[in-house]
């Protein structure tokens, strides 16, 4: 049994490991609130508006899991998500009827804008990705997506699959009142009761936010329309100078920006890649 589901020579490891993940991140829930039934899944299912940054780190934790951790713990949390999604409902207000939140279109949709998100901001910043890499990642990714309850097959798997994908799905997307909602939101958070000591820090997240959104694809951000304009080689520059100043904090610094169980299994996977010959002296990143 492998140590951590993807081993460190993969092209996953190389990306999920990078801290250009939090930009991506964010990327991407911006990207899915562009399509109406999953943002109104995740406004009617979820604490979102009192804890986005909860809903963060449950995603940064579930990725985490699903790259760094035993094959054992990924299916176990990917069971635990499975058995939540097949009990949600949507209201979908265009119809007026309440569907599954489960259903393989909206499973496959925040998947594709999650993982591509990830590839695309970390390439842009810096991380030294060849062509056939980013073919690699996204076919790696074909089985995270199997762990959220979707056939490998059915998942793009490589960036002109990818690109094919998101052309075809642009006619169903708009910008519904949750969707511009979410992305004020997540430029300018509201500060939830348990993070009210952050508070007057919060204009340093707005620069955060705002690179988040501008690292959008030019036909996201013209729906959208929530900010100027600003010339994308700037934004290039930026990101890179972000995944720089990022990637220079120490690892163990870094794991408290996730929670407790996460820190946890990050020790595990250190411990069982050591016992394997890896030499983890550097951390996982040094891998």
């Amino acid at each position: 049994m492998p140590a951590t589901v993807q081993p460190p020579e993969s092209v996953t490891w190389r990306v999920h490991i990078d801290r250009t993940m939090w930009v991506g991140g964010v990327r991407s829930l911006m990207l899915q609130a562009l399509h109406p039934m999953a943002m109104w899944g995740v406004w009617q299912n979820s604490n979102f508006q009192e804890d986005p940054f909860g809903r963060l780190q449950r995603t940064s934790d579930f990725v985490g899991v699903g790259t760094f951790g035993s094959p054992e713990e990924a299916e176990e949390a990917a069971a635990r998500v499975r058995a939540i999604h097949r009990t949600l409902r949507i209201l979908n207000h265009d119809t007026g009827k309440k569907e599954r939140l489960d259903q393989p279109e909206l499973l496959l949709w925040v998947h594709c804008a999650e993982v591509y998100s990830y590839l695309v901001t970390a390439r842009r910043a810096g991380l030294p990705l060849t062509d056939a890499m980013a073919d690699q990642y996204l076919d790696e990714q074909r089985h995270s997506a199997t762990l959220v309850g979707l056939h490998a097959e059915d998942v793009p798997g490589s960036v002109a699959e990818m690109e094919a994908y998101m052309a075809e799905m642009r006619p169903q997307l708009r910008v519904t009142e949750e969707a511009a909602a979410t992305v004020r939101f997540l430029m300018w958070p509201t500060m939830p009761e348990n993070l009210k000591f952050l508070a007057p820090g919060k204009p340093g997240w707005f620069p955060f936010g705002a690179l988040c959104y501008y690292s959008l694809p030019d036909w996201a951000r013209q729906m959208y329309g929530a900010l100027p304009e600003v010339p994308q080689p700037a934004v290039t520059a930026a990101l890179r100078s972000f995944r720089l100043a990022m990637n220079s904090v120490p690892e163990r610094l870094h794991d408290f920006a996730f929670a407790k169980p996460t820190r946890d299994m990050l020790d595990r996977s250190r411990a069982r890649l050591a016992a394997e010959g890896y030499d983890v002296s550097h951390g996982l990143y040094g891998l």
